[in-house]
């Protein structure tokens, strides 16, 4: 599904599919499923890599481990807002991340910035953000 509906976008190569045990992984150590349109991106490619090398959509290991991190490093927990309403699951390659809101759920793009803190809507769905990243050719198309 995924692959038929961003063919029109240059993006890095498709890689193989994130196993189901590795999905399972991260939802047992976020205690939460993963948002079904992310599991099944995942499921048909274990990230995507955007036309200049920025991960668009991260690895399922690097989505469990920077998530982890943001919710157990006390040096991150002093200097800002709480992070579990927040599933991270990409960013620009210049440090701003996005993620799916967890906690009300729903199938909207936040962007946090990495210098203020603010958490802003980007995108009303992983298939429009995927489109507008991968459509963009520059770091900054959410600004």
């Amino acid at each position: 599904m995924w692959r038929d509906s961003l063919e029109d976008l240059e993006t890095g190569p498709w890689r193989p599919p994130a196993s189901p045990a590795a999905l399972h992984t991260i939802e047992t150590a976020l205690g939460r499923p993963l948002p079904p349109t992310l599991r099944s991106l995942l499921l048909e490619t274990d990230g995507i890599e955007g036309l200049y090398g920025e991960d668009v959509v991260w690895p399922a290991e690097r989505i469990l481990n920077d998530n982890v991190a943001f919710r157990t490093s006390p040096e991150l927990r002093s200097l800002y807002r709480p992070f579990d309403p927040l599933l991270f699951f990409g960013d620009n390659g210049g440090g701003d991340q996005f993620a799916l809101v967890r906690a009300p759920e729903g199938d909207g793009v936040h962007v946090w910035d990495h210098e203020t803190d603010e958490r802003s809507l980007v995108a009303a769905d992983l298939a429009t953000y995927l489109r507008e990243a991968l459509g963009s050719g520059g770091e900054d198309w959410y600004r």
